[in-house]
Parts: structure tokens; C-alpha cells; sequence
């Protein structure tokens, strides 16, 4: 199988690429990514590796893929499956350029549909709890519409992710697309940035650093956070399903942010205070998925959050020490 994975340089993408690679010694995959957010750094040396740095949301990228002949000419395989992960994903990287986020977001997806309806691949979109916006039920299901300020400081992120959701059932309904969508809620593990930005990232490297852990609110929102390697099993699995609606990929075991930074304090043995802040506009206070569709794909989560913590301090342990 030929793969083409779109922002394959960032967090999630280079577990997906790593484990394209490792799944069968006949699959190649080529990466996408601008590094923006993402870093070579992530990927593995491989033979059959093919990485161009470009950006999804301009159209140099498709149309290198113009023509089998001028693909063949720019050393790219036509792909059989489309992965489509390439946009920045947390609060401090989404927001630093909103509009180009936003762009991200619609024209990456654009692009990557074209590309798929030329060579009639299968195609699955990287969407995000965060169309849910603040819920107002809980845990949100699929078929929940959301609760999303259209113009707030989350905005760039949540609405392109929702207006790519409805593109890709566009294109589906008009050109027969065969897609996929993935609603990924939390994820967390190694391969994140020091600089993240998101709460496990940002308690870990605190506690390691003995500074004081940071905590915005009363502390008491949730999250449901769920190990990489889950997540990329999850997102396999809806790969090669035939499931064309859209299917929530999380852990549904919530946690307060005060056992959240509780946890992290035990694991690293950290010295470190808890430090309380203003909440940010429009931060959700609470999200948990429903995962009964994607236990009907046979997924769900099984790394535990104390595992799960353990394996992503030792990784920013050796990140800060340079090891």
C-alpha cells in the first residue's frame, strides 16, 4: 500500500507513519508537512520514507501529484490511503496565526480531497472533540451538534475543522469519495513539543523543571485523555472499516485537571507548587466521548493514565536533559 500522510511530522502523525512502515514491509509512505508545529526530528530513516516539506494549504503540493508522470518526476507515489492530520492542534500553536490555521484547516482538506478523488483513494480526516465547543452533554456523542463561538480566540481551529468535516461529506456525496473521520479528543505521549502548549505537555515539563504547575480555573474541568499508540490503533482500525460517519477516538475515563497535575507530581516526584490562573475565553469545561460507534469498529483504549504518564515523563526527561 502506498500512504500519504499529511502533517506526518507532527505529534500523532509520526506514531501513524511509524507504524504504516512497521505494519507490512511492502508499505510506503510519504509525508507531508510544513514544520510549522512538526519536526523531522519525529520521523524515522527509512528507505521507505518519502518526506517533502510543503504546506497542505497551498496548492504547490497537489500539484505535484498532477499526473502519475509528473508524481513519478517529483519521486512521490500515488497514494491508496490518505491520511490527513497536517494543522496545528493545540491552543498556543493554533492561535499564533489564526488565519493561516483556518486555511490550514479548509484548504488542506480541499486539497487532500482532490487529490483523492483523482486517484480515487480512501481518505480519512483528522477532525477534533473541539468541534463540540463547550458540551452541554456529556459524554458527547456523534450526533451532537456542539455548542462553538464561531468568532472566539478557538475559533480559527474549531470552525475550520468543522467547515473540513463538511467538505469531506461533500465531496463524498457529489464525487463519491470513500471517506473516514476521526473526532479525536486528548491525546498525549512522546513526540509532543516541549512547547506544546497542552495540559499533559505543560504539567510534565513544569514538574521536571520544578517550576510551579500551571492551572487555569478552579481546576476542577475535565479532560479524557488518551494514549498516542491508542489513538493510532483507533485510527487504523476506522482506516480499513467501512464506517463513513464520523466516529469519536478518545479515552471516556474523565479527569480534573487537579488529578491531572496530582499524578504528574507523583511520577516525576516533583517538588513543584500549583499555581492558579484566569480561564481562558471559551475554554470547555468539561469533555468525554462516547465511544459506542468505535467499539463497534473493535477499539477502545487500553493504555491506563499512570502508564500512559509514565511513559510520556520518561520521553520529556530525556527530551530536556538532550539525551
Amino acid at each position: 500500500m502506498n500512504y500519504l500522510v499529511t502533517g506526518g511530522a507532527g505529534f500523532i502523525g509520526s506514531h501513524l507513519v511509524r507504524r504504516l512502515l512497521e505494519s507490512s514491509e511492502y508499505n510506503h509512505v510519504t509525508v507531508i508537512d510544513s514544520l510549522i508545529t512538526g519536526t523531522v526530528d519525529n520521523l524515522p530513516f527509512h528507505p521507505r520514507l518519502i518526506f517533502r516539506s510543503l504546506d497542505v494549504s497551498d496548492t504547490q503540493w497537489i500539484n505535484n501529484y498532477a499526473s502519475e508522470t509528473i508524481a513519478d518526476i517529483q519521486g512521490l507515489k500515488i497514494p491508496d490511503v490518505i491520511f490527513n492530520l497536517a494543522c496545528p492542534a493545540s491552543p498556543v500553536s493554533y492561535q499564533r496565526n489564526p488565519i493561516h490555521t483556518t486555511l490550514t484547516s479548509v484548504m488542506g482538506a480541499y486539497h487532500a480531497l482532490l487529490l483523492a478523488q483523482r486517484y480515487k483513494a480512501r481518505i480519512l480526516q483528522a477532525s477534533t472533540s473541539e468541534i463540540y465547543g463547550d458540551p452541554t452533554i456529556s459524554p458527547q456523542p456523534e450526533y451532537y451538534w456542539g455548542n462553538v463561538n464561531s468568532f472566539g480566540p478557538r475559533s480559527c481551529y474549531d470552525e475550520g475543522k468543522r467547515a473540513a468535516e463538511s467538505l469531506f461529506y461533500d465531496f463524498h456525496k457529489k464525487f463519491d469519495v470513500d471517506i473516514r473521520l476521526a473526532r479525536i479528543f486528548n491525546t498525549y505521549g512522546p513526540n509532543m513539543a516541549v512547547d506544546d502548549g497542552r495540559v499533559v505537555s505543560n504539567f510534565v515539563v513544569q514538574a521536571l523543571k520544578g517550576e510551579s504547575i500551571t492551572i487555569y480555573g478552579d481546576g476542577r474541568q475535565t479532560r479524557s485523555f488518551c494514549y498516542v499508540d491508542d489513538l493510532v490503533d483507533g485510527l487504523l482500525a476506522l482506516s480499513i472499516s467501512n464506517c463513513q460517519e464520523p466516529v469519536n477516538l478518545g479515552n471516556p475515563i474523565e479527569f480534573n485537571m487537579l488529578d491531572l497535575a496530582e499524578m504528574v507530581l507523583s511520577i516525576t516526584k516533583s517538588t513543584s507548587k500549583i499555581e492558579y490562573k484566569s480561564l481562558p475565553e471559551d475554554d470547555p469545561q468539561q469533555r468525554r466521548p462516547n465511544i459506542s460507534r468505535a467499539r463497534t469498529l473493535g477499539w477502545e483504549p487500553k493504555v491506563a493514565l499512570q502508564e500512559g504518564l509514565e511513559n510520556t515523563v520518561e520521553y520529556f526527561r530525556r527530551k530536556l536533559n538532550n539525551v
